[in-house]
């Protein structure tokens, strides 16, 4: 029957293949603009936007929404009775063998399937009105450039056979013209005085190119001058630039005209006034703003910091911390960043729907403004619930769920306190496992330091402060891993573009509860552990008493296999004749240590991260971040105990010693036509100190929905190793990925990419084998490649993703690496939620 379904849809497909079906006789469909300066062929996406009319979108460059709309018919009938009378033995059928009712619902379905069809982008017909108005676009867009002789024209192919039709742009840019004599009249001396002692230089030079948008930056780097320094009223009418068109030498002369006076009305009557610097004399804050009670008169009223704040019930917010987030005090002078900066920070607190700031002039004076700040509050308890399917190596398929509640302005300072309880349920290798847990969480809109530290950070950055605290626990999922952890982190606004954050002791403790389901679990080490007990019973000659087979014997398993290992660890004349299965034996013993250690995890943290993302539709940005950590330095000091594998301990707990670091950058394009170009590069290294392990939540792997495409989570690396083991990890880490996106049809859009990266060992152990380490550049031969297509539902609000990764380069193949296993039998199917990056 699937088959069948398919069949029938390639053959719709196939029918509608004709992209010229719906196209009139005496019309053409676009399908392809051409673009000439001066002669060149230009595929800017600055002129793209500028074209009226674009060819259908296509997919793979086959126009596919255009084959669906091709499938559906316009003339087809749009009423059941309609339809019947076109389809009558159909319609009475369904009639005479169940009802009419049932033929009228047979009707709606055909009627609704093709009208499904014709929503698809129909062909796009040659518009000559179109063609001309993309014309003067054009003209208009170099003019504003300083091209003022500019001369663009237009051709349009039409082919009458095949309905379809291509248009050309020509473009004559000419001589450019440049800034001569730049003069500045300022009317006022209020506005004079404010100009001249500004720092910031005019982007109006003598010599640079004229630009209209360099006329509109100028513009509005006056306009904020102005209202940041008490000019409230001030608007960009007042400004004007004037051009000598009298000269022929393509240069021009600009007059910068300032003037010293804004209309007012007073009494119904428009005069003209001098600009004032105006001052925030009165600040009130309704903390319980609704529509409903706009003009009442408000309950509860007090005053601090010389604010007033109002409420229609009652003050539930401490003023001495919501007065923090008013930059704008009494006594002040009006300052669009203040204004702007106050918006902002309230927002931040994540208490109020909505947040409003209203100034009116205080009757009787030309120079005292009122700030009304409006806050609308969001409930005060909220309910959340998240859910999630996951899958990996060790784990089959399963489901998870979150259920947390929030409970706002906890302790009177908007402060957030949250709640969250997690249940999920698995299909493990072992057989179905379950995981519970809980963590509390209070983020506090304000640094809370000791010593006066809090100071360092000024509100104006608007930090955070976030405690957590939570524990987990496992049954039949891995070795039944039960953890705590506990969070303090600090978090700030530097500034637009620049975050940091501080993570003080931010401490894990995990214990493994079920160390003897190990070599069950990891069921790969098992197998080369046996074949490495039968060569060493061959190599001692053991026929009493032999170690192989091991024991499967889930009780006395893991007992005499660890047993095992530490007899062969001790054995140098089997490290003389095995030492490739010597080697095997160690490598295991060494994973086995840190998979089955209980470890306790004391971070400290910085992270700095840069982002020029103007807003969530900029696809022009770059992203950069740095993350150094270090785990046990400080907690190390206060012991010198340790346990029978010479790790140190605290309170006979392994600490994890380490020191972490990431980078990651990204950069995106935007091509135009909805289409961005992105790259991603994440280098990490994790080293170890004191003779400790690295425990394994905090190693690197490679594989997976977000990382390297083609290869699942954990089945990459280390090097040039193919383990055939359930997990691989490493502690250096290198990725990089390339991704062209653009739109397919509705909300479905595609993308091509390509990923790179492994992981290495640089720790330097002995029990690490030598395709494992990261030895030099030539190590640099280990990088694998994927690369392959995806396809994304794009819902706004999230974006469902589905992306096969195809096996480009392995480096772990003999001979020929390249393309061997490029296919679709070898591919790796990624569904994840959001792009990978």
């Amino acid at each position: 029957m699937k088959k069948l379904s398919l069949s029938f849809l390639f053959l719709l497909l196939l029918v509608s293949c004709n992209s010229t079906k719906h196209v009139a006789e005496g019309k053409n469909m676009l399908t392809q603009n051409y673009i000439y300066v001066d002669s060149v062929k230009n595929k800017s996406s600055d002129i793209q936007k500028y074209i009226l009319q674009k060819p259908n979108p296509k997919f793979l460059n086959l126009p596919v929404g255009l084959y669906f709309h091709n499938i559906g018919n316009p003339n087809n009938p749009k009423t059941p009775s309609k339809w019947g009378e076109k389809n009558p033995r159909s319609y009475n059928f369904i009639k005479n063998v169940f009802s009419e009712k049932q033929s009228i619902a047979y009707a709606k379905t055909f009627i609704g399937l093709n009208k499904w069809f014709l929503n698809y982008q129909g062909p796009v017909i040659v518009s000559e009105g179109k063609v001309k108005n993309t014309e003067k676009n054009l003209l208009t867009y170099y003019k504003n450039q300083g091209y003022f002789k500019s001369i663009v024209t237009s051709d349009i192919n039409r082919d009458s056979i095949s309905k379809k039709a291509t248009v050309s742009y020509r473009i004559s840019k000419g001589k450019p013209t440049l800034l001569d004599t730049i003069n500045f009249k300022i009317e006022s001396l209020v506005l004079d005085s404010i100009y001249k002692s500004s720092s910031t230089p005019s982007l109006l030079k003598t010599g640079n190119q004229y630009n209209d948008k360099t006329f509109r930056n100028e513009a509005s780097r006056v306009l904020k001058l102005f209202r940041n320094n008490g000019i409230y009223n001030f608007t960009e009418s007042a400004l004007g630039f004037y051009l000598d068109s009298t000269r022929t030498d393509y240069k021009t002369n600009v007059d910068f005209l300032i003037s010293g006076n804004r209309l007012k009305e007073t009494n119904g009557i428009y005069v003209n006034s001098p600009y004032k610097v105006q001052k925030v004399t009165e600040v009130n804050v309704t903390t319980d703003y609704s529509f409903t009670r706009k003009g009442e008169t408000p309950l509860d009223t007090l005053k601090y910091d010389g604010i007033n704040f109002l409420a229609h019930r009652k003050i539930k917010y401490n003023p001495k911390y919501l007065s923090q987030s008013i930059f704008l005090k009494p006594g002040s002078i009006y300052k669009d960043t203040l204004r702007n900066l106050t918006r902002n920070d309230l927002k931040s607190l994540k208490n109020f729907k909505s947040t409003k700031i209203e100034f009116n002039q205080i009757s009787g004076t030309d120079d005292e403004l009122r700030m009304d700040i409006l806050l609308a509050p969001i409930e005060k308890y909220t309910l959340g619930l998240e859910t999630e399917i996951t899958h990996s190596n060790i784990r089959n398929i399963g489901s998870s769920a979150k259920f947390s509640i929030t409970n706002r302005n906890a302790f009177r300072g908007a402060e957030l306190l949250k709640l969250s309880f997690l249940g999920s349920y698995f299909n493990s290798n072992s057989g179905p496992g379950w995981e519970i847990g809980a963590d509390a969480s209070l983020e506090i809109p304000r640094l809370l330091a000791p010593f006066g530290l809090n100071k360092l950070v000024p509100k104006e950055m608007s930090p955070r402060t976030l405690f957590s605290v939570g524990s987990s626990f496992q049954k039949n999922i891995g070795l039944d891993r039960q953890t705590f952890t506990f969070l303090s982190d600090y978090k700030w606004q530097y500034n637009a573009k620049k975050t940091i954050q501080l993570e003080v002791l931010n401490t894990q403790y995990i214990q493994n509860l079920n160390i003897s389901s190990y070599f069950d679990i990891y069921s790969s080490e098992f197998s080369n552990l046996d074949e490495v007990a039968e060569a060493y019973d061959i190599a001692n000659n053991i026929t009493t008493n032999p170690n192989y087979p091991l024991s499967t014997d889930i009780a006395t398993q893991v007992p005499e296999a660890f047993a095992f290992m530490k007899k062969v660890s001790d054995d140098d004349s089997f490290k003389a004749t095995n030492s490739d299965e010597y080697n095997t034996a160690l490598n295991i013993l060494n994973r086995y240590n840190i998979v089955t250690s209980d470890f306790l995890i004391p971070v400290l943290a910085y992270t700095y991260t840069y982002n020029n993302q103007s807003n969530f539709s900029d696809n022009n940005f770059s992203f950069f971040k740095i993350r150094l950590a270090n785990s046990g330095n400080a907690l190390g000091l206060l012991s010198n105990k340790t346990n029978v594998n010479n790790k140190k301990t605290l309170a006979d707990i392994p600490l994890a010693q380490y020191f972490k670091t990431d980078l990651e950058y990204k950069k995106f394009w935007d091509l135009g036509g909805n289409s961005v170009f992105g790259i991603r590069t994440f280098l990490g290294a994790i080293i170890p100190y004191d003779n400790s392990d690295i425990p394994f939540t905090k190693s690197y792997f490679a594989g997976g929905s977000n990382d390297i495409r083609a290869w699942q989570t954990y089945e990459l690396g280390p090097g040039s190793r193919n383990t055939g083991l359930e997990f691989n990890v490493g502690s250096l880490k290198f990725l990089t990925s390339a991704e062209y996106r653009f739109d397919v049809v509705s909300k479905l859009k595609g993308a091509l990419f390509i990923d790179a990266g492994n992981i290495w060992d640089i720790t330097g152990s002995d029990f690490v084998d030598e395709e494992s380490k990261f030895n030099n550049l030539s190590s640099l031969e280990d990088i694998a490649v994927g690369s392959g297509f995806g396809a994304r539902l794009d819902f706004s609000f999230l974006i469902l993703r589905l992306d096969v990764g195809f096996k480009t380069y392995e480096p772990y193949l003999n001979g020929n690496k390249w393309f061997k296993n490029y296919n679709f039998a070898n591919a790796v199917y990624n569904i994840g939620i959001n792009y990978p990056f």
